[in-house]
């Protein structure tokens, strides 16, 4: 159950392909001629027409030239959209499915030689009958010889503004991946690094979360009852040999593991694609969620028995005894699933919650990388039932694993009654509270395991061996641990679970990354802002440029950024250079109207997300998604304090 906060955030969805169809091998300079793109859209994704008003909503598709050699010489076509009633937007708006064509026409600049590219970028969004994915660049090139120039080329070549950022990005080293923000043009191009999402290395760690849970599931005491179950069932086939033996096995793990990935399809089905993150931060599913903890806790620590109607667990294991073959199998395997349930949903919840960055295939994914960890040992031991001979015996170690799941519950369920109390401002479990049941719960988990106590229906340990006393060890440690929490002081990557500090907490311990780098008596907290336009005009006076924490309070990776990343002194050095706005999208008051200033402004509503903003244009200068090391934050805010200089000169010179 602590992989539950673990909140990963995901790549978003890509369900449009774009490629140039036609256009000619040569032309002329100056000479105007048309190019034909393709776009492909999957499912039931609608790309919206290029006609559409931007005011309507979603962004209309928007053809740019990419080459700075070539310019759009015209109006773009389309094929015919369909004109609908759109339900996210409550307007009509001119949408494609399945397919799209637009007809681009462009020139190149007299002077132009040689062979060069088609080097267009679109700017497009696409919206189901759901949800809404944030619009999205994409670059669509083909070769093409430049030869001569035309007799009446075309004069309408701007100077585009695009040039002005075109100098800043090559006076800047290119430090990362992360496409550049484009200055002083509209619409701007939204440069985004997910740098903890789930593309890339990204889906290995959360496939990791997955598989941990899922062997991890294993230990709980609903489960080991099974193996006994499963190997005396497996013994008595009479069709146990050779690849038979085999494909009895494998039906058996895969029919567990379809049971438990259609949890993660149904999620995905309700929800949508982007729903998870709005799932995730209401105040009543974590209220859902703590209380779902802490009849868990309560049934783990002895007070009651949790499990599914006998009726239905019967059933399935009759089912299982008269049927033979593979049926029978898949009765045995329904029924594993079944009686175990109990014990391995709060395992299942963790997995589901790490899929809150957005993409409908990750909880699918999620669950398989579970359930397959999950079932493995019951594969292997349906092809080896000699192997029970081994195993421990089930017994009071059995029930010491049992009561610790139930404390450690206890401990998450405070993580989403936090949740809920910060979006509704209530201020009734702070920082200090948490941490303080915190160290009262490990402390009496670890008084338990030393058999200090016992629970009603158990027995007191007649003497406590090493392994006991190996095991109180590590809650006996972390609850001293956390006793400088309570002071104020810094719990490293703990601190992503707990409430954020607020300047009513106590806070005795004081390092030097929390106090103000600027000269001024501010602390680091008190030197953000949660109003964004009193800042650009603050920014505007200083001559700084403004940096926005998009944030949300039930964000776990937010709050890993912000108690561990953001204190340090060279992070709080590059801070006081600038004008610092956090703004909270999960708010039960302003989050609504921050989430969209966030998707008008950055293009995604993934969290976290820190943007650097000119004060003067409004424009982006440098954006960052995700969690990141304290290199690459570093970094990023250097290459934003950079650009900003270089804006800041430029316009002192056009000034004189």
């Amino acid at each position: 159950m602590m992989l539950s906060p673990f909140f990963v955030q995901a790549q978003m969805l890509d369900p449009v392909s774009y490629s140039i169809t036609e256009a000619p091998e040569e032309v002329q300079g100056g000479e105007v001629f048309e190019v034909k793109v393709q776009a492909s859209i999957e499912g039931q994704w609608h790309l919206y027409s290029v006609a559409n008003d931007p005011d309507a909503g979603p962004y209309p598709t928007q053809f740019s030239s990419a080459n700075p050699q070539m310019e759009i010489a015209g109006t773009v076509g389309e094929s015919e959209p369909s004109i609908e009633m759109d339900p996210n937007f409550n307007a009509e708006l001119g949408w494609h499915t399945g397919e799209a064509t637009f007809t681009i026409p462009v020139a190149f600049k007299p002077g132009t030689e040689g062979t060069t590219m088609i080097d267009l970028e679109v700017l497009y969004q696409v919206c189901d009958d759901k949800a809404c994915l944030p619009p999205k660049t994409k670059s669509v090139t083909r070769s093409i010889a430049i030869r001569g120039v035309a007799e009446e080329p075309y004069q309408d070549f701007s100077k585009s503004s695009q040039s002005a950022a075109d100098e800043v990005s090559s006076e800047t080293p290119d430090t990362s991946d992360q496409d550049e923000a484009v200055i002083g043009e509209e619409p701007p191009r939204v440069g985004t690094a997910a740098s903890s999402g789930l593309g890339g290395n990204g889906i290995f760690s959360f496939l990791w979360i997955a598989l941990t849970a899922g062997f991890a599931a294993l230990l709980t005491p609903c489960v080991f009852p099974m193996i006994p179950l499963t190997v005396s069932f497996f013994s008595k086939q009479k069709e146990g040999h050779g690849f038979r033996a085999v494909g009895q096995a494998v039906g058996f793990g895969m029919t567990i593991v379809i049971t438990f990935t259609i949890l993660g399809g149904l999620l995905a089905l309700f929800i949508g694609a982007s729903g998870a993150n709005q799932f995730a931060a209401n105040p009543w599913v974590n209220l859902f969620i703590a209380l779902i903890l802490v009849v868990f806790a309560i049934s783990l620590l002895g007070a009651f028995e949790l499990r599914l109607p006998y009726q239905l667990t019967n059933w399935l294991n009759k089912k299982s005894n008269e049927s033979s073959g593979m049926v029978g199998i898949l009765f045995m395997a329904l029924t594993i699933s079944a009686v175990s349930f109990s014990c391995t949903a709060p395992f299942v919840g963790g997995v589901l919650a790490a899929t809150t960055g957005g993409e409908w295939f990750y909880p699918i994914i999620g669950m398989a990388g579970f359930s397959a960890a999950f079932a493995s040992p019951f594969v292997l031991l349906a092809l080896f039932p000699r192997w029970l001979e081994s195993l421990p015996k089930s017994g009071s170690w059995m029930n010491v694993v049992k009561v610790l799941l139930g404390f450690i519950e206890l401990a998450a369920a405070f993580k989403f009654l936090s949740n809920a109390d910060l979006v509704w401002q209530w201020g009734l479990i702070s920082r200090p509270f948490t941490i303080a049941a915190w160290i009262a719960i490990f402390f009496v988990a670890g008084l338990y395991i030393l058999g200090t106590f016992t629970l009603s229906h158990e027995t007191k340990p007649q003497k406590i061996g090493t392994g006991r006393l190996i095991l109180s060890l590590p809650f006996l440690l972390f609850s001293f641990y956390l006793i400088p929490g309570l002071l104020g002081a810094s719990l490293g990557i703990w601190d992503s679970w707990l409430p954020p500090k607020q300047a009513t907490d106590v806070s005795v311990v004081q390092t030097l990354a929390q106090q103000g780098i600027s000269g001024t008596n501010k602390t680091a907290e008190e030197s953000w802002s949660s109003n964004y336009e009193a800042s650009v005009e603050t920014a505007k006076q200083a001559n700084i440029p403004v940096f926005i924490d998009f944030t949300g309070y039930t964000c776990t990776n937010c709050r890993a950024m912000e108690t561990n990343v953001f204190p340090l002194a060279s992070v709080q050095k590059r801070f006081a250079k600038m004008e610092q706005v956090r703004l909270y999208t999960d708010d039960g008051s302003e989050g609504p109207k921050n989430q969209r200033f966030q998707f008008e402004l950055t293009g995604t509503v993934a969290l976290p997300t820190y943007v650097i903003v000119d004060p003067n244009s409004g424009q982006v200068i440098e954006q960052l998604v995700g969690y990141a090391d304290k290199e690459e934050f570093q970094q990023f805010l250097d290459t934003g304090l950079q650009k900003f200089e270089k804006i800041t000169k430029r316009l002192q010179i056009g000034m004189k």
